[in-house]
């Protein structure tokens, strides 16, 4: 008889383990088992469980709302820019300049090199802003387009 790996697992199915290495009480005099005690843990921890899921959960449905606002205002800013772009404007916006935005009254926008000082305070046209024609070819508004220039 010899010690192959087949006879070493054999032994060890039919073997059986002292009462001492349990993983239960097998003794009548073993303290008691009490399966509540398992319940009531098993649902503290379920609690617990749920409320650092609810929690994460809840960081990320601010997140996704403020990536929305974010989403937004991008949008909302790209519509006013592209507005602005495309106002009449009869001569050739080089970046770095500021250009006075009109209107007149059919509602037709228009950009001049002209502020309305230049007009002595009495431009043609109803006065829309000025703005400063960025690198990036974004605007930017000036409330003050005197200190500006």
């Amino acid at each position: 008889m010899g010690n192959t790996a087949e006879d070493l697992t054999a032994n060890l199915m039919t073997a059986t383990q002292p009462a001492h290495s349990s993983t239960y009480p097998v003794s009548r005099l073993a303290p008691a088992f009490h399966a509540p005690d398992l319940t009531e843990q098993v649902g503290r921890v379920e609690a617990m469980l749920s409320a650092r899921t609810s929690a994460k959960l809840g960081l990320i449905a601010d997140q996704i709302r403020h990536l929305q606002d974010s989403a937004r205002a991008i949008l909302k800013q790209a519509e006013d820019e592209q507005n602005l772009h495309q106002a009449d404007c009869g001569f050739e916006r080089k970046p770095g300049h500021i250009y006075h935005l009109y209107c007149k009254q059919d509602g037709s926008r228009f950009w001049s090199m002209l502020s309305p000082a230049d007009w002595r305070g009495q431009p043609p046209h109803a006065f829309t802003g000025s703005y400063r024609l960025e690198g990036d070819y974004s605007w930017t508004r000036l409330t003050d387009p005197a200190a500006a220039t």
